[in-house]
């Protein structure tokens, strides 16, 4: 009972004490605080669970079982490699927000009922926009605002499937037996889960705000909110049906596919990594959709490699805007010559995220494709098959070749700061350890028995085949001239609806209502000036009601009310 009070508690009331101490014992505690969290974690037994009671519901504040604990695993590896990452980051703000942010992500994992992850969803949306607008600049100002709106109002959405929820069951379980079929409740729930996990047309958040984050905040910003909304579809919606159809399975198809084209258009470089995110939270989501066994292994286990191998990347990305105050593939180039050290770990990342054999996204994107074949979904594993293509394309190759190769852009600085190197080389030990060892780490968190080999010889060559041409490809349309250029400019998809669209249909109809506002403001206006002036002669000093009545009069009006009272009590 003791020992299964909610892990996130260490982080977040660790987090008040960060403020208040100083210098290099700041720095110290940072590092202990997500190691003590994870000591307890250890101590964690399998079906332990920590309840109490709140009005007349039991709160399950602490849920243990593999999926939680895999998921709980990676968040503090990922928060102890992001703090080490920024542990000369001056004040204490940043650090603050994302130790909360953390802890949030932590609680909603180990949460057991709806009233408590929603209480962590929203502590979730609420810190981290704290590093976005940590930068101080117009752009991450606005956009923090924007992200605060659209995670918020997720919450929202929400709260109100929870209620909804409640009123037809009476139950607050969270798990896929309790939820039932799908209904309005379900659907909302399913929408605020697909809000936060960037679902088409409602994932512009996350392109929006996290390229306009510091460059250490990326890194945590990368690694929670987007999986702990896989981790609540993992829980709630496995294989879930609307209408015969396993709708999961196409929206994350659609996941992989669309972000490639807006990615390999764009110049600033952590842009290209947001939609590179949303493409790999696709394969998660599609596996999630499918729902057996092995998908299911496939899309939590590429959630925890996600984890690292696009912290990582957004390491040296990190490390590279730090360095030269620049992150457009324009204004890049040639920075193997100065920071060769960033430059190799960015390659460990790119491999990793390309599913090259021997990294850590080879032994689990494959799982979720192989799921597809067996389930028979052909289309679905051909649209994966070139999401994976595709990858390699923007995040593989893009990232690393704009950024330290290419054209020489004449930037000469320093290699980057020791503890970042540090952060890196520990995140591209994991992503290596993982895709050489899986059986050894990986595979033995995962929630169910795993059967599957991946280093047969039809995958590898397989894989490699796919690699070879798609970096062909690349080659080919650099070399010809079709690649699209780098150019300078602010690139918008769906998000074009509310940043263009909604502010010009507003000052259009602002435009042409002007008058006939005007000519309404008028008439009101006049309509109550001569309702004022009405009441003001009836009831003003000098009106009826304001004169001296007979005695006599006033028991008249006395006995008239009492009668019609009287009246309408009777009746």
């Amino acid at each position: 009972m003791i020992g299964s009070y909610p892990p996130a508690l260490t982080l977040v009331l660790g987090a008040l004490l960060v403020p208040l101490v100083p210098g290099r014992l700041r720095q110290a505690t940072l590092l202990l605080l997500p190691v003590i969290s994870f000591v307890h974690l250890l101590g964690l037994d399998h079906g332990e669970s920590w309840h109490i009671a709140l009005f007349d519901y039991r709160l399950t504040l602490v849920r243990v079982d593999k999926l939680s604990l895999l998921f709980g695993y990676v968040f503090h590896i990922a928060v102890f490699l992001g703090l080490v990452f920024s542990l000369k980051v001056r004040g204490s703000m940043q650090h603050v927000a994302a130790l909360v942010y953390a802890g949030a992500a932590l609680g909603a994992v180990f949460a057991g009922d709806l009233i408590t992850l929603f209480v962590w969803w929203e502590l979730l949306s609420v810190s981290s926009v704290f590093l976005i607008w940590a930068r101080g600049t117009e752009r991450s100002n606005r956009a923090g605002m924007r992200y605060l709106i659209i995670q918020v109002g997720s919450g929202v959405i929400l709260l109100a499937g929870i209620l909804l929820h409640v009123n037809e069951t009476g139950s607050i379980a969270f798990d896929r037996e309790s939820l039932g079929p799908t209904g309005l409740a379900t659907g909302l729930i399913l929408l605020a889960f697909g809000i936060k996990c960037a679902f088409p047309l409602v994932h512009n958040w996350l392109t929006d705000a996290y390229p306009e984050s510091t460059p250490h905040g990326t890194v945590f910003l990368s690694a929670f909110t987007t999986k702990v909304a896989v981790y609540a579809l993992a829980r709630g919606f496995p294989g879930v049906e609307i209408g015969d159809v396993k709708i999961l399975i196409y929206v994350g198809a659609v996941m992989t596919a669309f972000p490639i084209f807006f990615a390999v258009i764009e110049n600033d470089l952590r842009r290209v990594l947001a939609y590179s995110m949303i493409n790999q939270i696709g394969f998660m989501v599609c596996g999630i959709g499918i729902g057996t066994e092995l998908a299911v292994n496939g899309a939590v286990s590429h959630a925890f490699n996600d984890v690292l191998f696009k912290g990582l990347l957004f390491m040296s990305m990190g490390a590279v805007l730090y360095r030269t105050g620049k992150m457009n593939g324009s204004d890049l180039g040639g920075l193997y010559k100065s920071m060769p050290i960033t430059a190799g770990f960015c390659m460990v990342g790119a491999m990793s995220i390309s599913a090259f054999p021997l990294f850590s996204g080879f032994v689990s994107k494959s799982m979720v494709m192989t799921a597809a074949l067996e389930e028979g979904h052909g289309i679905v594993w051909l649209v994966l098959l070139f999401a994976s293509a595709g990858v390699f394309h923007h995040a593989g190759i893009k990232i690393p070749f704009f950024a330290f190769f290419a054209h020489d852009s004449g930037i000469r600085c320093k290699e980057a700061p020791r503890n970042m190197l540090i952060a890196m080389a520990l995140a591209a030990a994991l992503c290596i350890f993982n895709g050489c060892f899986p059986r050894a780490f990986l595979y033995p968190l995962l929630p169910y028995e795993v059967h599957y080999e991946p280093y047969t010889s039809s995958h590898v060559i397989s894989q490699l085949q796919l690699l070879f041409f798609s970096a062909l490809a690349f080659t080919w349309l650099k070399l010809s001239g079709l690649y699209p250029p780098e150019l300078r400019s602010v690139n918008l998809d769906a998000e074009w609806t509310y940043r263009r669209l909604f502010p010009d249909v507003v000052r259009g109809v602002a435009r042409v209502g002007g008058p006939a506002r005007a000519r309404l403001l008028r008439g009101f206006q006049a309509n109550a000036t001569r309702t004022l002036g009405g009441v003001y002669r009836h009831l003003g000093p000098r009106g009826v009601f304001a004169r001296s009545w007979p005695t006599g009069s006033t028991v008249l009006w006395v006995a008239l009310l009492l009668g019609a009272f009287l009246i309408l009590s009777f009746l």
